[in-house]
């Protein structure tokens, strides 16, 4: 048991869900390539904006045949674009375990008052995707950065679905294989596994995706910043770097500092590994221990990426207040910034382990996270 203040403290102690940590790389001088200054719509911006995309493509395997775009307002922009660009051609199945999804699911019933069919399991768990009608649209998360819970794997979605497959990937991309040939439309942002900045949004869409768009026209007036067709045709200038409006040129370097950092490692499967070395990191940690647990009740949908946590011993009288204070000693000492559970979620903790986190950083943030826990329960019971 630990008694006193662990030796060692993280190098880096930032855990946080979003904005996440910088790669590892990262220096303020790696930015100074940045087209400052310039418009986002000169032959400089462009030629960034399309790089972004090219390094997109190539690290996450995107098929060629997939449009790839960068859109504002972060992944909310990008699920909010699809969701009234592309729904309402058929029935919906909405698809929550955790607070994302359940807005997404607000949005479809309340604001766009689709004919849709909702399917929740609570914190902790997931839907039986293998279920869901896929010859309606589907909407859903892949990695609930909320609750910790992930998709196992697309096998269940059938190739010859006639609805398309909506997926908010924004805590999976770059840190779990995503099967291309089932999804339809892929959204994230870069401040996720890449670390990057917030405030711009991914949109990739499927061949199908792009059908749907220039024959269909949703019942319902669309802003601008949601607007992908005109004249029934796909803009294409968006998937090639030709923005909607005005994106951070120097977020973009940022971005691009990343992907190549990623390109530099091995890719894919060199950030998956990371990923999935730092969550088995603390799986094994709370495998030794009675007194914490992780939020997913299934090994098999534990998210790699944002791994959360609940305390499970008997004697903690109040268990948001005893996580609030647990999180709130480590930020003092230094040891984990930004880990408590999300405002939604049960009480508990979330760590971010995605690949730009180092192991190293986990392993020395557990013992602290140790002696946290007894130093609050030593406090409750001399209370």
């Amino acid at each position: 048991m630990a008694t006193t203040k662990p030796a060692k403290r993280p190098a880096n102690a930032r855990f946080s869900s979003g904005p996440c940590a910088k790669p590892p790389v990262f220096t303020f001088d790696s930015l100074s390539d940045a087209a400052l200054g310039r418009s986002h719509r000169a032959a400089v911006g462009k030629a960034k904006l399309k790089e972004a995309i090219d390094l997109t493509r190539e690290i996450l395997g995107v098929p060629e045949d997939y449009r790839i775009g960068i859109v504002p307002a972060s992944d909310t922009g990008a699920v909010e674009m699809a969701m009234w660009s592309l729904l309402g051609e058929r029935p919906v199945e909405m698809v929550a375990w955790e607070s994302f999804g359940a807005g997404w699911v607000t949005d479809a019933v309340k604001q766009l008052k689709l004919d849709a069919a909702v399917h929740t399991a609570d914190y902790g768990d997931i839907v039986d995707m293998a279920a869901l009608d896929y010859d309606k649209d589907v909407v859903f998360t892949w990695n609930g950065t909320t609750s910790g819970v992930r998709v196992a794997g697309g096998h269940v979605i059938p190739a010859d679905r006639a609805g398309l497959t909506i997926c908010d990937a924004t805590s999976a991309a770059f840190a779990q294989d995503l099967p291309w040939e089932k999804l339809d439309v892929t959204t994230f942002s870069w401040q996720k596994v890449m670390g990057g900045e917030a405030a711009h949004g991914m949109l990739i869409l499927s061949p199908r995706a792009v059908e749907r768009l220039e024959s269909y026209t949703p019942p319902w007036p669309l802003p601008k910043i949601f607007r992908l067709t005109k004249g029934g045709k796909l803009i294409e200038g968006i998937f090639v770097g030709e923005t909607i409006n005005t994106p951070s040129m120097l977020a973009v370097e940022d971005y691009l500092v990343a992907l190549k950092w990623a390109r530099s490692i091995g890719g894919l499967d060199a950030l998956r590994h990371r990923a999935d070395a730092n969550a088995r990191a603390i799986w094994n940690f709370c495998a030794t221990r009675d007194w914490i647990d992780n939020l997913a009740n299934d090994p098999a949908t534990r998210s790699n990426t944002s791994v959360c946590l609940k305390f499970t011993d008997p004697r903690i009288t109040d268990g948001a207040a005893f996580a609030k204070s647990v999180a709130k000693r480590l930020e003092a000492e230094g040891a984990a910034l930004d880990i408590g559970a999300y405002r939604d979620a049960p009480a508990g903790l979330r760590i971010w382990c995605g690949a730009t986190v180092e192991t190293s950083d986990i392993e020395a943030m557990l013992p602290w996270l140790e002696w946290a826990f007894e130093a609050e329960i030593a406090q409750q019971a001399a209370a």
